[in-house]
């Protein structure tokens, strides 16, 4: 008996030590996630100066304007990762299948918004469609779950 208590012990210092090195590694990844966002942000603002200051000036064409609008998206998938990264991992209780969908959508959406139609077959848009929709019933079926659970 007093073996097999020893050993549920040794396990449960085992998991401390695993979650500990889990929460030193987001720490890590919240940190480099920073660096990344900063530096994203501060290429985003010098590709607009360059973009509003070189001939003719104030004036963008469309494929500045997409590129600004890509990178504006990416920085905003960033910080949404950074969120999901520090807020949901370091806390127990959050549904991380939720905060996982919600990104997805962001990031999809973020492609269809600089998409070029032009560009893509009717096949490759009904692809995009398909990902669009199983994302949203995806994310409508976990916030249905919660909602049922709760």
């Amino acid at each position: 008996m007093a073996e097999k208590v020893s050993r549920a012990r040794g396990g449960g210092g085992m998991l401390r030590a695993i979650k500990r090195f889990e929460k030193g590694i987001i720490m890590v990844l919240v940190v480099l996630m920073s660096v990344v966002l900063l530096l994203s942000t501060l290429e985003l603002a010098w590709i607009i100066i360059e973009d509003i200051i070189s001939p003719p000036m104030l004036l963008l064409d469309i494929s500045e304007l997409l590129d600004i609008f890509g990178l504006f998206m990416l920085v905003l998938i960033g910080i949404e990762l950074l969120d999901t990264i520090a807020k949901t991992y370091m806390a127990e209780s959050v549904d991380h299948a939720q905060i996982v969908m919600a990104v997805a959508i962001i990031a999809i959406a973020r492609k269809v918004i600089i998409l070029d139609v032009k560009e893509l077959s009717g096949l490759a848009l009904l692809g995009v469609a398909a990902i669009i929709l199983a994302l949203s019933v995806g994310y409508f079926l976990i916030k249905k779950r919660d909602s049922a659970a709760g």
